[in-house]
C-alpha cells in the first residue's frame, strides 16, 4: 500500500513539474541541475524512493523517462505539449522526417462568413491564438524559415509574391527608357512583360531590365524585328517576383 501511495505522489509531482516545461537541459554539468532549496523557477523537486533515499526530479522543456520493459510491468507516459519557451529551442531532424499530421485544408473564398480562409492583410507580430492571448489579425499568413537563424517566422501572402503594373505614354519619338517604380534590378526577364499599345513585346529582344525601376526598350531598324516608338504610344509594364 505504501508503495502505491508513493507512486501516486511521484506521479503527481511529475505532472506539476510538467506544467513548467521549457527548453530541455541535457548537459550533465548544467548549473540548472544543481540541487536547489529556494523557490527559483528552475529548482528541482525533492522526492524520496521506497527506501527513504532522497532524490531530485527536474524537467526543463522535455521529460527524460525511464521506462520498464519487464513483461507485465511496462510503463507508458503521455505528455501534452504546450506552454511558453524560456530558452531558444532547436530540433535537429537530420536524416529524419519532421511532420505535422492532420493539418486542415482550406479553400480561399470571398463568400460571406469565410474571412478565416482569406489571405491576411492585418497580421501582427507575436500574436497568440489561444483563448486570452494577444489579439492577432484575421485570415491566414505564410510561415517561412529564416535561413540565417533557422527561426520560423511569418509574412503576409502579399509580401511573398510581389507584382506590379504601370503604364507610360511615350513623350518623344524614339524614347526607350521606361520607369517602373518597384521593379527590382535582377528580376528574371521571364517575369517581366512589356506591351506597346496592347501588343506584347518580346523579352530580351525588344526590352530588358537595365536598372532598378528601369525598363529599356531595344529599338531595331532591321527587318523583321524593326520597330520604334512614337509620341502617344502607351507602354505597359507588368511584373511578378
Amino acid at each position: 500500500m505504501k508503495t502505491n501511495y508513493l507512486k501516486l505522489g511521484v506521479l503527481s509531482l511529475m505532472m506539476l513539474a510538467g506544467t513548467a516545461i521549457n527548453a530541455q537541459t541535457t548537459t550533465q554539468t548544467d548549473t540548472k541541475l544543481n540541487k536547489k532549496t529556494d523557490a527559483a523557477s528552475d529548482a528541482v523537486v525533492r522526492v524520496i524512493d521506497n527506501k527513504g533515499t532522497i532524490k531530485y526530479l527536474q524537467s526543463s522543456n522535455g521529460i527524460t523517462t525511464i521506462t520498464s520493459t519487464t513483461a507485465g510491468n511496462a510503463t507508458t507516459t503521455t505528455w501534452q505539449l504546450g506552454g511558453t519557451l524560456t530558452d531558444s529551442t532547436y530540433i535537429d531532424v537530420s536524416d529524419k522526417i519532421f511532420a505535422l499530421d492532420g493539418i486542415k485544408l482550406i479553400t480561399p473564398s470571398t463568400a460571406t462568413g469565410s474571412e478565416a480562409t482569406l489571405a491576411s492583410t492585418n497580421a501582427v507580430t507575436l500574436s497568440d491564438g489561444k483563448a486570452g492571448g494577444t489579439a492577432g489579425g484575421t485570415g491566414w499568413a505564410v510561415l517561412i524559415r529564416n535561413e540565417a537563424t533557422g527561426e520560423t517566422q511569418k509574412i503576409l501572402a502579399s509580401a511573398l509574391i510581389t507584382a506590379g503594373r504601370q503604364e507610360f505614354p511615350i513623350a518623344a519619338d524614339g524614347n526607350v527608357a521606361v520607369t517602373a517604380s518597384g521593379l527590382a534590378l535582377g528580376t528574371a526577364i521571364s517575369k517581366v512583360s512589356v506591351y506597346r499599345n496592347g501588343a506584347k513585346l518580346r523579352a530580351s529582344i525588344d526590352y530588358n531590365v537595365t536598372a532598378a525601376d528601369t525598363v529599356t526598350l531595344t529599338l531595331n531598324s532591321t527587318a523583321p524585328n524593326d520597330w520604334t516608338t512614337y509620341v502617344g504610344d502607351i507602354i505597359e509594364v507588368q511584373w511578378i517576383y
